[in-house]
């Protein structure tokens, strides 16, 4: 196990990084998403499964790599995944049918998912249960920094040279984070868990899910994701269809929303010690559900200018900022033994749900804001009932 005394700037450093990879390649393909659709000459629901169907292999590489690091370490699993990445991301950017970028997408998403869950982990393995919030905080606020502006780059990328560069950029970044983890990345497991293949690790997550605690902020995790992943699923298509403007411009204005989870984080991190987890996780879902509503009353009263639906979002995203974080420290540490499994399902919850939302919100989309704004009002008051069973049950002791 490593010294986190001396190694804690480095490596946050490192899993900032390889954490920004995941969602990078998600992000950066947006602003594409209406031109894929009219160069393949496929419907929106088909176009949007570059999206959905990436979310839903993150989904399933989360479950994955958590137990296969538990087992065999973070560190050599990190560098498969990455090593996936590249391949993958070589695929999108040779696609010539839609058929074979969505596959190319696919396995793109599932390299990339490696970063998400074993930060989480490794950040377990190396504080103790008192920083992991702080930790936490400070990690997901460096880690959005590469995909604010990932849209942005996309956006020039299609203008420039096309959406297939946006593989080729994702391929370049999986290979510099591949060398630099190789080189880089010290061990962080203390005591390897026994893997036993898919049913030892079925009954491991089986129970992590028995917990009522657990599953309530797991469950806070996903919901709140889910208002973050709704949004970006519709948001390209409603900049150009709805508001009228070119498919470069969503990236800037995208720029608000990972600047307002960012001072969320930030926020987190400065209360920390003096308010705790749970009344930050109040706080943050309060502030979300404050953004949605005020976008209601900008659209009903007529706004259509793009400020007047990303600020409210970005209002949105600081809750979002402040309430993740200290979610996810509270429920990794119901089950500190498997950190990494325990990371793993949540990571799964998140990204399967959001990925659902994203391809609900392409079926109901109807020319408007509204059934996009309706689903995340939803979404976001799912997480405060989850987050309160979750709190009944650690307040009375209630693990299963």
């Amino acid at each position: 196990m490593t010294d986190r005394n001396t190694l804690s700037k480095r490596l946050i450093l490192l899993l900032a990084a390889t954490s920004a990879l995941g969602p990078t390649a998600t992000q950066i393909l947006l602003p594409a998403v209406p031109a894929i659709r009219q160069d393949f000459a496929v419907s929106g629901d088909i176009a949007q499964l570059t999206l959905s169907l990436s979310m839903g292999s993150i989904a399933l590489g989360t479950l994955a790599y958590g137990p296969l690091s538990d087992r065999f370490g973070r560190r050599p699993i990190i560098m498969i995944g990455l090593l996936i990445t590249f391949l993958g991301s070589l695929l999108c950017a040779l696609a010539a049918s839609i058929e074979v970028l969505i596959i190319g997408r696919v396995i793109q998403a599932f390299g990339a998912a490696v970063g998400l869950v074993l930060a989480r982990a490794i950040v377990r393995d190396v504080y103790g249960p008192g920083e992991v919030a702080r930790v936490m905080s400070t990690l997901v606020m460096a880690m959005v920094v590469i995909p604010m502006v990932s849209p942005a780059v996309g956006g020039e990328l299609l203008v420039n040279f096309g959406w297939q560069a946006t593989g080729t950029a994702i391929a370049v970044f999986s290979l510099a984070m591949l060398l630099l983890i190789g080189f880089s990345l010290p061990e962080t497991l203390g005591q390897a868990v026994p893997f036993d293949g898919v049913g030892s690790m079925l009954r491991t997550f089986g129970t992590l899910l028995a917990s009522r605690a657990f599953s309530g902020y797991a469950f806070t995790i996903a919901f709140v994701s889910m208002v973050f992943f709704s949004f970006i699923s519709a948001g390209p298509e409603i900049v150009v269809s709805v508001l009228q403007r070119p498919a470069n411009e969503y990236g800037y204005y995208f720029m608000m929303l990972p600047c307002g989870f960012v001072m969320g984080s930030f926020i987190s991190r400065q209360f920390s010690r003096s308010l705790g987890p749970n009344r930050l996780i109040v706080i943050g879902i309060a502030v979300a559900i404050a953004g949605i509503c005020l976008a209601f009353a900008l659209q009903f009263g007529g706004l259509r200018h793009p400020m007047a639906l990303f600020l409210p979002v970005a209002l949105t995203l600081i809750g979002n900022g402040v309430t993740l974080p200290n979610a996810q420290a509270v429920a990794i540490n119901q089950f500190p033994h498997v950190a990494g499994s325990a990371s793993g399902l949540t990571g799964f919850m998140q990204m399967m749900l959001s990925a659902l939302a994203a391809q609900l919100v392409a079926a109901v989309y109807n020319g408007t804001t509204y059934p996009l704004l309706v689903i995340m009002l939803i979404a976001a008051l799912l997480s405060l009932l989850s987050f309160r069973y979750g709190q009944r049950h650690i307040a009375t002791g209630q693990a299963a």
